[in-house]
């Protein structure tokens, strides 16, 4: 039986990680949940490097156990495969996250975050994510959602690839409580427009503060990218790779700057 590790970034008590761990114990999984226990949303690629971690047990909705600690998604990754829990772990899943993480948004990510790390680290990594209802109240249902992304990773694991260890997929999918999908495509990141703020307040002293906000973003509707196929109705799968580098620039420069 495969060992796998559950995290996300809304917190080890939200309703995504609970439908997710479900999912995939229903699929003869063994499932351990090692998440933060507050909400790290937008937290990124975070390493706590200056102050201890703790892991604590907690008891989750249905009366499963469940670890939770007080660092960000990606501390939650690393404690776990480097064995703070004694255990060896085959894969890792975050989420489900209750917002869609397409396009940029994986740079600010802590769902997605918590999958490179996985990858990092050797181990196939899965983020999931669900395009939830703007100004939604955080009461959604998450099982179809579940239930789909498990059967997508149980397939993503039969692929053979050259380097499965390493695999790290972006999974999102629209919000269908009655699993409703078109398909599923494998997609690139597409195109995010962001509308943020910035406010500018003071306080009871005179002394400036901001705050930084803005609508929910929008994006480009193309063909095979995860905001298209998403917006279409279909899941998107979408492969990240660990490797930044801009190949068409240091192609067209060449090795040497002259």
């Amino acid at each position: 039986m495969k060992r796998i590790l559950l995290t996300n970034d809304d917190g080890v008590r939200a309703k995504g990680i609970l439908a997710m761990a479900q999912a995939l114990r229903a699929a003869d999984f063994d499932v351990t949940v090692l998440a933060p226990d507050t909400n790290w949303s937008a937290s990124g690629h975070k390493k706590t490097m200056n102050k201890p971690l703790r892991i604590s047990k907690v008891q989750l909705a249905d009366g499963s156990w469940a670890f939770a600690s007080d660092g960000a998604p990606s501390d939650c990754v690393a404690l776990a495969l480097m064995g703070a829990l004694d255990m060896e772990f085959d894969f890792v899943v975050s989420g489900i996250n209750n917002n869609a993480n397409i396009g940029s948004d994986v740079s600010y990510s802590g769902t997605v975050a918590a999958a490179l790390e996985a990858g990092i680290m050797g181990k196939p990594g899965f983020a999931v994510s669900v395009d939830a209802p703007e100004h939604n109240d955080g009461n959604l249902d998450f099982v179809s959602a579940a239930n789909k992304a498990t059967e997508i990773i149980v397939k993503l694991l039969a692929q053979p690839m050259e380097d499965q260890n390493m695999a790290v997929w972006n999974i999102n999918l629209p919000y269908q409580p009655n699993g409703d999908y078109k398909g599923v495509q494998f997609t690139r990141l597409g195109k995010r427009f962001y509308h943020d703020f910035l406010l500018r307040r003071e306080d009871p002293f005179g002394r400036p503060y901001f705050w930084i906000g803005g609508e929910q973003p929008g994006g480009l509707i193309e063909d095979f990218t995860d905001y298209g196929a998403v917006k279409q109705g279909y899941v998107s799968v979408t492969p990240l790779h660990l490797d930044s580098t801009n190949y068409a620039v240091l192609d067209k420069n060449g090795k040497h700057l002259n």
